[in-house]
């Protein structure tokens, strides 16, 4: 299967730090996110029902920005995006999320980021 990026946008009512602190801070991922999470030396290490994931942090912007790279990714080319902001019309936080998957799964897998989202907004109250 081809591998092919993929856009979805979230709208939250929390400010642009508090989203950037559940998409950072282990102890806000494990609420929404994953079992287990811990950040050492440049790697976010990820843990779903005992199997561990790492994922290298290529940017890292506060508040504004986060850019991961699966240790697994298939091409060098493949990351995971967070790009933070303000919506100037309803003053809202606006999370753009970039991620990739096999072409034949990208419904499936916005379907997979909207549940996450939905996990997060009920877990930071907005």
């Amino acid at each position: 299967m081809k591998r092919v990026p993929f856009k979805i946008d979230f709208l939250f009512r929390a400010s642009t730090i508090i989203v950037y602190r559940f998409l950072t801070t282990p102890d806000c991922l494990i609420r929404w996110f994953c079992d287990k999470s811990d950040i050492v030396d440049g790697q976010y290490i990820y843990s779903w029902d005992g199997e561990e994931e790492i994922a290298t942090i290529i940017e890292d912007l506060e508040g504004e920005y986060l850019k991961l790279q699966w240790d697994e990714a298939e091409s060098d080319e493949e990351f995971l995006e967070f790009k933070i902001s303000r919506s100037p019309v309803t003053g809202e936080t606006l999370l753009e999320i970039t991620d990739w998957c096999d072409d034949d799964e990208v419904e499936d897998q916005k379907q997979l980021w909207s549940s996450q989202m939905n996990s997060m907004k009920k877990e930071m109250g907005g």
